[in-house]
């Protein structure tokens, strides 16, 4: 007989629910540069070069790169939150921009290649603000203010290589 303060159970233990994997999306100049940093990251699932922040419905790469959808170069990333957290991206995003060009990054220029953190919900909004003004109030870090912008994020269209191209241009 089952002793009466443990619950009745049947069968094998139920299993334990696996969290969902989670999501960031940044845009820091060419995507396949930013692919790059976080691939092979502990916890980072995928990363996916794509477009968003702009106004045009599904852009094809030579739209965005012609700079007329209003769209960043972006990478989304998929993670799992209990091997790498969202601060942890942060960091490895700002590592790898200049956060001063507010049209392009390095030797790509214009918005298609700025730079911004877009957020999906008031906790990342806030992690991202605060990881801006961190490097704000850093003395001596940086030659000119930080014009990286955080904004919420909307549709994120994957990339589709243009005709004749291969993963590996760039």
């Amino acid at each position: 007989p089952r002793p009466a303060n443990q619950p009745f159970t049947s069968g094998p233990p139920a299993p334990q629910a696996v969290p969902a994997l989670a999501r960031a999306t940044f845009a820091g100049g060419c995507f396949w540069c930013m692919e790059t940093a976080f691939e092979g990251l502990p916890g980072v699932t995928a990363v996916i070069s794509g477009y968003t922040g702009g106004f045009k419905q599904d852009p094809a790469y030579e739209e965005v790169s012609a700079g007329t959808t209003g769209h960043a170069e972006s990478v989304q990333i998929a993670y799992d939150p209990r091997r790498i957290s969202y601060p942890q991206l942060l960091d490895v995003f700002w590592h790898n921009i200049d956060p001063t060009q507010s049209s392009g990054q390095f030797c790509d220029h214009g918005t298609q290649y700025r730079s911004a953190i877009f957020y999906r919900d008031s906790t990342e909004k806030r992690l991202a603000e605060a990881s801006k003004r961190t490097l704000e109030t850093t003395p001596q870090r940086f030659k000119g203010p930080i014009a990286t912008q955080i904004v919420a994020a909307g549709e994120f269209w994957t990339a589709r290589l243009p005709r004749g191209a291969t993963a590996s241009a760039g």
